[in-house]
């Protein structure tokens, strides 16, 4: 009975390996596009991408461990790491998620801002960067992190080293960063709000974009008349959460965005936003 059991264990172990082996077989062979997943985490901001050679950046994880769920429906079960996180700034519904992400997963950079909060999660969120042991990179102007031979991560804000600096306003020391692919790309603008804006279209910088993460969850400091100009897309993103105490969006900026006939999806509405690219065309699912 016992030599029974054993043979039926180590039976169902092979099947088991049998079955493992063809699973990353068939995500190996799966068709490669760039993916970049907006998801629903509340009130706050999380974006998944994913490059057609399996680079994996997180862009902030929201403001709790919901950020965990979500990975785990993007990424195979046995992968354990991340390329890159991206901290816009340091405020509670951006950073909270990439703490958890940081207690449960290998990083291997880390791209921020670098700026002092005096806050307990600030503390946590520096004491874990350090066990990381990821290469850290101090976000400035003029950054290009190329992630293949043609996508790449343009950094256009902040326009000054911040680093150990201390400041009133996080929002607008929010990490501005453009996702390019062949002839697609995304704007990630953080939480920035009209001044910053401003002085982007000021500086003359090319913010041409098909994509537009709405800033600041859709308030109504942010998204100019003129920085919707600019930047000129096809489609925007907000991630609000519902019936936040907030009012975002505000209805000023959705009737701006609508006036320009441009689609607006939200988190909030459609949940989890995913826009796939093959460089050419891209689809919404």
């Amino acid at each position: 009975m016992r030599k029974n059991n054993s043979i039926f264990i180590i039976f169902s172990f092979l099947v088991f390996l049998n079955i493992f082996a063809w699973i990353i077989v068939y995500d190996l062979n799966k068709p490669r596009f760039l993916e970049v997943s907006f998801f629903d985490v509340g009130q706050g901001d999380a974006i998944f991408i994913k490059t057609p050679q399996r680079h994996q950046i997180l862009i902030d994880g929201g403001p709790d461990s919901t950020i965990l769920e979500k990975l785990g429906q993007e990424m195979p079960f046995w992968d354990r790491s991340i390329d890159m996180i991206i901290l816009s700034h340091p405020e509670h519904d951006h950073m909270a998620g990439l703490i958890e992400v940081l207690k449960r997963y290998e990083i291997n950079y880390i791209l921020w801002t670098g700026i002092k909060r005096d806050t307990a999660e600030y503390e946590e969120w520096e004491k874990l960067i350090k066990e990381e042991k990821a290469k850290i990179i101090i976000a400035k102007v003029g950054q290009r992190i190329k992630l293949t031979e043609n996508i790449y991560l343009d950094i256009f804000y902040p326009f000054d080293n911040l680093e150990d600096q201390e400041v009133k306003n996080t929002n607008d020391t929010s990490i501005i960063n453009l996702l390019a692919f062949a002839q697609h790309s995304f704007l990630f603008t953080g939480d920035i709000d009209k001044s910053v804006e401003k002085e982007l279209i000021e500086k003359n910088v090319d913010l041409t974009a098909d994509i537009l993460k709405i800033s600041h969850h859709g308030s109504k400091t942010s998204t100019s008349k003129e920085f919707i100009e600019k930047i000129s897309p096809e489609i925007t993103v907000i991630s609000a959460g519902r019936d936040n105490k907030y009012g975002h969006p505000h209805q000023e900026v959705l009737e701006r965005l609508e006036n320009y006939g441009i689609r607006i999806l939200r988190t909030d509405l459609d949940g989890d936003i995913k826009i796939i690219s093959d460089g050419i065309n891209y689809k919404i699912q």
